[in-house]
């Protein structure tokens, strides 16, 4: 048997020429040197893609550590500022208290010498001074303890005064009515007019009138022309006169109804 051969077609790699290009040849050189140089580059592009990844894995490792140690600086700064505002807060808790207490202290001081002042006012219309008995080491309470004192004392006179002005005003306004307040009523008396003196007057033209009355009454003659002219009577005269018409004064100070005193009284009548 014959066996058929057949030689297979190279491709052929540089035209007219059939033949495999020896490796000697310059382009076949520089063929290979440029698959060597393309293996390497591919190589070495692959190992930089591996550590472009790697770096952007520890890129972004980095990147969130920044991230927690932002966070966590952030977190430290406001404790640190929370801890120095809970150190400032006593100090300021204590500035203020003493800022406070001295307040108070002026304070105090300010209100006892107001205190004090009310007190010798009371004295100078009282008359009367008092002391604290046992007192309590508080210069304000004692103070204020003093002033209740000398109100007490002053709610006890105007008790007292109104009492007495109420029975006197009739006598003084007969045809007016009483006022409302105590302090309308001490007004009423505090007049630029003598009160007192016109009372005493209006009394003794009562008295002048009942006497006249009583004369006629007893169907005597008497010139009260001569009676009224008292302009030439001296002022000693007139007294003595007064204290011999007391005896027989009596029975007709109780005929009117009127109690007189047992002790004689020293005032001076009025001569008009």
């Amino acid at each position: 048997m014959r066996a058929r051969v057949e030689t297979s077609k190279e491709p052929i790699l540089f035209p007219g020429n059939s033949s495999t290009p020896s490796l000697d040849d310059p382009l076949m050189k520089e063929f290979i040197r440029l698959g060597t140089q393309f293996v390497g580059y591919r190589d070495h592009t692959k190992k930089l893609e591996g550590d472009l990844t790697e770096s952007n894995k520890r890129a972004d490792a980095l990147a969130t550590k920044l991230k927690q140690s932002e966070q966590a600086r952030k977190k430290a700064e406001a404790d640190a500022a929370a801890v120095e505002d809970l150190r400032k807060r006593p100090h300021d808790a204590e500035t203020s208290l003493s800022e406070h207490i001295a307040q108070q202290s002026t304070r105090e001081t300010e209100l006892v010498a107001r205190i004090e002042s009310q007190c010798r006012r009371f004295v100078r219309r009282t008359h009367q001074e008092y002391v604290v008995d046992g007192p309590e080491g508080d210069e304000l309470l004692d103070a204020l303890t003093l002033l209740e004192i000398h109100g007490d004392e002053a709610c006890e006179g105007i008790t007292d005064a109104e009492a007495g002005l109420s029975k006197l005003f009739p006598y003084f306004f007969p045809k007016k009515e009483e006022p409302d307040t105590f302090v309308a009523l001490a007004k009423s008396f505090n007049v630029p007019e003598d009160l007192g003196l016109k009372l005493r007057q209006e009394g003794l033209k009562i008295g002048v009138e009942g006497t006249i009355a009583l004369v006629a009454n007893s169907q005597q003659n008497v010139d009260w022309t001569k009676v009224g002219d008292i302009g030439e009577m001296e002022t000693k005269k007139w007294q003595s006169l007064i204290r011999a018409a007391k005896p027989p004064s009596k029975p007709i100070l109780s005929f009117l109804g009127v109690k007189p005193t047992p002790a004689p009284s020293s005032s001076k009548p009025e001569v008009k």
